[in-house]
């Protein structure tokens, strides 16, 4: 059953399962938590306690209209979260730009995660920005249009139908622009000596067929930086729905691992 905590201006939506050491799984755009859906009953199984969050101005999380959905302020509330919740720690997995919340919440509290994975996600300022250009630039004035067109581009094979639902009608269309138009990846563009020195584990997973975000020039620049494996899966972008087995495989040995 989902959980709702509030904190300042902004209203958080979570499924918090199992018992165990937690791990907090991000999304990215324009996901929500159920990209998650077949992956974290999985890690419930093998003994962790799965903290799964809509970001703040996806899904069913909220922001008051003044407040910004970036994912530096995403970071900030990751990390509240964690407070309220009572956790000194997490390992943090994060796909995509939620993956920038994650590694800045690296690089702002180190001492607050206890291992990172990062999925089909960012390096410096790669974000893929040239994917959602058009839903920057979508009017407000036709929100209620944005969701079949998004899901023509994104969902041929219905996979992610689930996952995207949630952004139907005038109002998901307009969380949908006001997250993209947020999205700032100099956020991220100067962080790399921070998270090269945190010394916190790193595990980097990729989809073979990822359409939106290289391997060669996201993945593996990202895997060194981190002193990370770089782990291909059979999948596209969107791995933990297309391949949630071998994520959670993955995530699963990576995580029982005791700290170096």
């Amino acid at each position: 059953m989902a959980t709702e905590v509030r904190l300042a201006d902004v209203t958080v939506v979570l499924d918090d399962e199992g018992e165990g050491a937690p791990v907090l799984l991000l999304h990215g755009f324009p996901a929500t938590r159920r990209l998650w859906s077949r992956v974290a009953p999985l890690l419930v199984d093998a003994g962790f306690r799965v903290l799964i969050p809509d970001l703040v101005g996806y899904g069913a999380s909220e922001a008051a209209q003044h407040v910004r959905v970036d994912m530096a302020s995403q970071a900030r509330w990751m990390l509240e979260l964690l407070d309220t919740l009572g956790l000194a720690r997490a390992a943090v997995v994060a796909h995509d730009v939620g993956s920038a919340a994650a590694q800045l919440m690296v690089a702002n509290a180190p001492q607050r995660v206890s291992a990172l994975a990062v999925l089909d996600g960012v390096y410096a300022d790669e974000w893929a920005m040239d994917a959602i250009a058009s839903i920057q630039a979508w009017s407000p004035l036709d929100a209620h249009r944005l969701f079949p067109v998004l899901a023509r581009r994104l969902d041929r094979s219905g996979a992610l139908k689930e996952m995207l639902a949630t952004y139907q009608g005038e109002r998901g269309g307009l969380q949908l622009i006001r997250a993209a138009r947020d999205l700032d990846p100099q956020q991220t563009a100067h962080i790399g000596e921070s998270l090269r020195g945190s010394g916190i584990p790193a595990l980097v997973l990729w989809g073979d067929r990822d359409q939106f975000l290289s391997i060669d020039a996201v993945g593996r620049p990202l895997a060194k930086l981190l002193g990370a494996a770089l782990v291909q899966l059979p999948g596209g972008h969107f791995t933990p729905l297309d391949c949630p087995t071998e994520v959670a495989a993955a995530l699963r040995d990576f995580l029982a691992r005791p700290p170096a």
